[in-house]
């Protein structure tokens, strides 16, 4: 039998383009300030829909990526993980087209060339397993752009 995991959130909004808001986490506790972002005729000052699709699908990778390598037993030392995410306006019509993810990978100055050859193909597999991708996988292109080097 299949268990559900739930991640309830609830926002608060007040207003309209010029608005803000907040979206809280019942799961974990925390909240996020929000605000239509100035690209959009918003005031900014605060996270958006947009930058937290793309941290989401980021912060996904990044833990499936140390979850893998962990498991492997690779020698990561440092893992710093760039995201940018990309929407296409066409007049009124707005589409989420892509988000870039290039994960920067250390590796132990003692790394083996085996080692070094088996974080690169993990940084390119590791999404695959994330659930965030997965749920937009088909909709929005995500592509992989992984450096690894050692110390």
């Amino acid at each position: 039998m299949a268990t559900l995991h739930e991640y309830p959130v609830e926002v608060a909004w007040s207003g309209g383009r010029e608005g803000n808001g907040t979206i809280s986490y019942g799961n974990s506790g925390t909240s996020v300030a929000i605000a239509v972002p100035p690209e959009f005729q918003g005031p900014g000052g605060a996270s958006n829909p947009e930058e937290l699709l793309t941290s989401a699908i980021a912060g996904c990778y990044s833990i499936t990526f140390g979850i893998i390598a962990a498991n492997r037993k690779l020698p990561i030392t440092n893992l710093k993980v760039n995201a940018t995410g990309a929407v296409e306006q066409n007049g009124a019509s707005l589409i989420y087209t892509q988000i870039t993810i290039k994960p920067a990978i250390t590796l132990a100055a003692d790394a083996t060339d085996a080692q070094v050859a088996a974080t690169l193909d993990m940084a390119h597999k590791a999404d695959n397993y994330c659930i965030v991708t997965n749920a937009v996988r088909g909709k929005v292109q995500v592509t992989i752009e992984p450096t690894v080097e050692r110390e």
